[in-house]
């Protein structure tokens, strides 16, 4: 064995046993898609006295991480994301009312001298002062007590910088019920004693002997200073109770948010995601069917048409599945339901590598003459480097892209997608070949070179070698084709109009299952009789109910929850998203600038490593893709959301993929024989690769059928449109992209040649 040889073996040995040791010991983290819970999008806003930036939100993360303690959920995480943004993920909370409740106060708590009561909030109300201006604790203002009657305040004389701790407690005995207990500390003692006694300098009955303890500009409780208490002297000891129709629940809350302390600034929920555990566990058990039944084909395939060589290379898409699962467990990546698609994607991707140096092998043992299976094997791989390459970086850039300009599980998948590409680059030219290597070199197979598949052209390639079709004749009738294809798909973008899912435009979408099968139009009718006429009811294919509103309150959730109940019987929720307009806008042209940033980064790659004219038809036939897949989407009037975007960048890397794959080709011919014509040669180029076209589209295809078949009504709707972007993809790189190049190419000669290329096309 040579050196090049021994040393590929010694890595994939390397690599494998260290995957295989990270995948034993090492899990992956689930996003909360997957194991349940929820996660909460939190952004800082600034108020006339603080401005929201780094050092405030840091501020606010360390307040939320105390409340979060405090509830006891176990694992939280709460990271900030970006200048003013803060994510929160409960795994295990199924109440997000509950969690937003309490992470979203500001829990600003103040205590105040009682000037006397007041027939209205005429301060406020009349003086139109801002939320800011009323959360101000250094301003008289008036409120309304427990019981509603308004009380004027004085500026507040303590606040929760002043609170050592608070404690919830249960008084069976004294009558007082579940109270909380808080105690001060340093100079807040002394000035409990100061506010107290200047109370009681008033008579009983008074509302000036009352102290107003406020929490978020919300009168809490108003006790009267016990008639025990001397004018002057206050309550000493630093300690007091706060009193009120507490049940255990509230007066935890309570004493939780005054431990927690305030918040430096407001802070607003933008976005909202809660998914049962349940739907987690479903989505995991469909996805790995998926997987396992789409690699079991993909595999039977490569097996039915390479043979041997295809048997190994199954064998190396078990150990890309092994690589790639370490690598997202050692870079401690999150797996999200679309990272656990694109991770099933990659599976498809991964035969890519294989075809092509399998292909490439067969022509250097069929049509050129290659002594034995081994030589070809190696001509195939040197051959095919510069194709696998730069398909797969152009993969690449969609999902850095994916990565860096989009959020939450959609950045995942780009995740996934990334890992899965390097991870299938290294299973393809590393493990594969090592293992195609030794095989072909074994006696037995050196005696049947059949057995490898390698030494016959194939029944797609002796097809092609009886007919050699001209498709390239008469390039500009496929355009025209292409041209009436694209008029008809966008068509429906001006008829149907793009349904923009949540993400997009902001709202809730909830997603039910109940206990009796639900018509949507029953369903439909409950929410208009609750007073939500507008919302958008789906029924799902499992018997799930899936609703989708404007922005609601959870006041409002509840309601709609209710009406669902009514008309299904039992009811559990799946899943729960609130996006607010402003994120929602954000996300929409986040969306746009992600497609056209992959736009321009694909041009220019492409023309880095080709040509302009090549770069510039690969770049026109993806826009045609990606508008023949929304156009599409539009009749069928399925949702444009973060997932689908997700599927339109993947179609993008794919797109090119197949136009850099011909595009190379053209290449490899042009670097031999320059003084064919480039049509001709062009047309030689989509016929030596239409085998590895079909083949790898077919691998595709199944791993895709398999994710819309078993992968569960969220990854339907993701594997369908990948489905159309193949292919589409595929024709467009054959009959979009090269008559492109044709025209680009002829049009870019000299004038003196132009007579001399439309009677021969040589350029």
């Amino acid at each position: 064995m040579r050196h090049p040889q021994r040393a590929r073996a010694i890595l994939a040995l390397a690599v494998l046993a260290l995957s295989l040791y990270i995948a034993a010991t090492v899990p992956v983290r689930l996003g909360l898609d997957l194991r349940g819970g929820t996660q909460i999008v939190l952004e800082t806003r600034s108020t006339s006295t603080t401005k929201a930036n780094t050092e405030t939100t840091d501020r606010t993360v360390e307040v939320l991480r105390g409340r979060i303690d405090a509830l006891g959920v176990a694992e939280p995480t709460i990271a900030r994301s970006g200048d003013n943004r803060i994510i929160v993920e409960l795994p295990g909370v199924q109440d997000p009312k509950e969690a937003a409740d309490v992470l979203g106060r500001t829990a600003q708590l103040t205590f105040h001298s009682v000037l006397g009561a007041s027939d209205k909030d005429t301060e406020d109300t009349k003086s139109g002062a801002s939320s800011a201006k009323k959360n101000d604790p250094s301003r008289e203002r008036v409120l309304p007590d427990e019981s509603g009657q308004f009380l004027r305040l004085k500026a507040a004389s303590l606040t929760g910088e002043d609170v050592k701790g608070a404690d919830a407690r249960f008084d069976d005995q004294g009558g007082a019920g579940w109270h909380v207990t808080v105690d001060f500390r340093g100079a807040g003692r002394d000035g409990w004693a100061r506010l107290t006694g200047k109370a009681a300098c008033h008579g009983l009955g008074d509302p000036a002997r009352r102290i107003a303890i406020v929490l978020d500009d919300k009168v809490i409780s108003s006790p009267q200073v016990d008639g025990s208490v001397a004018c002057g002297s206050g309550i000493s000891g630093g300690s007091t109770q706060i009193t009120g129709s507490f049940d255990d629940k509230e007066a935890r809350e309570l004493a939780l948010l005054i431990n927690g302390g305030a918040l430096p600034v407001p802070v607003e929920t933008v976005e909202q995601r809660t998914v049962g555990p349940t739907l987690g566990a479903e989505a995991i058990e469909a996805s790995a069917w998926a997987a396992a039944v789409g690699t079991l084909l993909t595999s039977l395939y490569i097996i039915v048409i390479y043979r041997l060589m295809g048997f190994l290379a199954a064998v190396a898409l078990v150990c890309y599945g092994v690589v790639s699962y370490a690598a997202l467990a050692a870079l401690g990546a999150t797996l999200t339901l679309p990272g656990l698609a694109g991770f099933v994607l990659a599976i498809g991707m991964a035969v890519d590598a294989n075809v092509l140096v399998f292909e490439r092998a067969r022509e250097e043992y069929t049509e050129r003459s290659r002594p034995t299976v081994r030589s070809s094997l190696t001509a195939g791989f040197r051959n095919a480097f510069s194709a696998i390459a730069d398909s797969n970086i152009t993969t690449l850039i969609a999902a850095g892209l994916l990565f860096f300009l989009a959020s939450g599980p959609v950045r995942g998948f780009g995740v996934t997608l990334g890992i899965g590409v390097l991870a299938s680059m290294f299973s393809a030219l590393v493990i594969s070949r090592v293992l195609a290597e030794f095989a072909a070199g074994r006696l037995s197979v050196r005696r049947r070179p059949a057995l490898t598949g390698i030494a016959k052209a194939g029944a797609v390639r002796e097809w092609i070698m009886r007919r050699s079709p001209d498709l390239m004749s008469h390039p500009r009738r496929w355009l025209a084709v292409s041209g009436v294809a694209l008029v008809l798909a966008t068509a429906g973008i001006a008829v149907r109009g793009m349904e923009f899912g949540v993400e997009f435009t902001g709202g809730r979408l909830i997603e039910y299952s109940t206990s009796t099968a639900v018509d949507s139009d029953r369903a439909r009718t409950a929410l208009a009789d609750a007073g939500f006429p507008h919302a958008v009811v789906q029924a799902s294919g499992d018997g799930n109910l899936t609703v989708r509103t404007e922005h609601l309150s959870n006041a409002e959730e509840a309601k709609v929850t209710e009406a669902v109940s009514s008309v299904g019987g039992t009811t559990d929720k799946l899943r729960d998203e609130l996006i607010g307009p402003s994120l929602g806008d954000e996300l929409r042209r986040g969306a746009l600038i992600a497609v056209a940033v992959a736009l321009g980064a694909q041009l220019l790659y492409l023309a880095a490593r080709f040509r302009w004219t090549f770069g510039s038809a690969a770049v026109i036939a993806l826009v045609h893709d990606v508008l023949i897949l929304v156009g599409v989407f539009c009749w069928l009037g399925k949702p444009v959301d973060g997932t689908f975007l997700a599927a339109v960048l993947t179609v993008i890397g794919y797109s090119v993929n197949d136009s850099v794959v011909v595009f190379d080709r053209i290449r490899d011919l042009r670097r031999r024989d320059r003084k064919t014509p480039f049509r001709q040669v062009t047309n030689l180029a989509l016929l030596q690769t239409v085998p590895r076209t079909v083949n790898t589209g077919m691998g595709a295809v199944f791993i895709l059928a398999a994710l819309a078949l078993l992968g569960g009504d969220s990854l339907t709707d993701f594997a369908l449109a990948l489905l159309i972007g193949i292919v589409v993809g595929t024709y467009s790189s054959m009959f979009i992209g090269s008559p492109l190049a044709v025209e680009l190419q002829a049009r870019q000669t000299p004038r003196s040649r132009r007579k001399e290329v439309a009677a021969t096309g040589t350029a």
